[in-house]
């Protein structure tokens, strides 16, 4: 059986993103911690994950406890956001991913967003629909919020709400400096996806969304 997370459902009008993520309505959302690294020792700081949706958006949270955060700021490009801490959204249509869809999110809003296939085939060309994606981000001393409001419109033409649920992987990669001064990844995950070597790119890393009916 999937792992499963409820989305509880806020009435319309009622929620603006502020990338804060201290919203009175967040108060609602159920909390998810059971963050693991599965392929690494390393302890890593502590993520609270929420969501929310209403008639035309579902609403993501994460507030990520970390007080060392690393951001390549070489330039915009999809190098550089890969090369930097970020959280991260995949969306499956089925556990074929054939297609599947990847939000890629670091602290300081930049998005990387692309449609993939199988055995990590991506079109880095693709992007989610214009005006369908919104994204606001806030780094604080102790921890940063990224939240993120999709609209079920775009869900629906994707194909990727079934009967209120939502096939979702939820991650985070976190690059930490080691003593020869590299960077070495720590990848986190909600799901285990139970491989040998990282790979959020396979179908054991998907949980699933239930969209509470109001």
């Amino acid at each position: 059986m999937m792992k499963s997370y409820n989305v509880n459902y806020i009435k319309k009008g009622t929620f603006t993103l502020n990338g804060k993520g201290n919203n009175p309505l967040w108060d609602s959302a159920e909390i998810l911690t059971d963050f693991v690294s599965a392929w690494d020792n390393e302890k890593f700081s502590k993520i609270e994950f929420k969501s929310m949706w209403d008639i035309e958006n579902i609403y993501f949270c994460f507030t990520v406890f970390d007080n060392v955060v690393h951001i390549d700021k070489e330039d915009d490009s999809i190098i550089s956001i890969g090369n930097s801490d970020r959280v991260e959204l995949f969306f499956r249509t089925d556990e074929l991913l054939n297609p599947y869809y990847c939000l890629e999110i670091d602290p300081t809003c930049r998005i990387m967003d692309f449609i993939a296939k199988p055995n990590k085939n991506f079109d880095f060309d693709w992007n989610w629909p214009k005006n369908h994606i919104m994204v606001k981000t806030k780094i604080n001393p102790i921890d940063f919020t990224v939240e993120i409001a999709i609209s079920i419109k775009s869900l629906k033409e994707l194909n990727l709400m079934k009967e209120n649920t939502i096939e979702t992987g939820i991650f985070r990669a976190k690059y930490k400096e080691q003593q020869d001064l590299s960077l070495k990844p720590i990848w986190i995950s909600w799901v285990n996806p139970s491989t040998e070597v990282p790979n959020f790119h396979t179908p054991s890393s998907f949980g699933v969304l239930n969209l509470i009916q109001p």
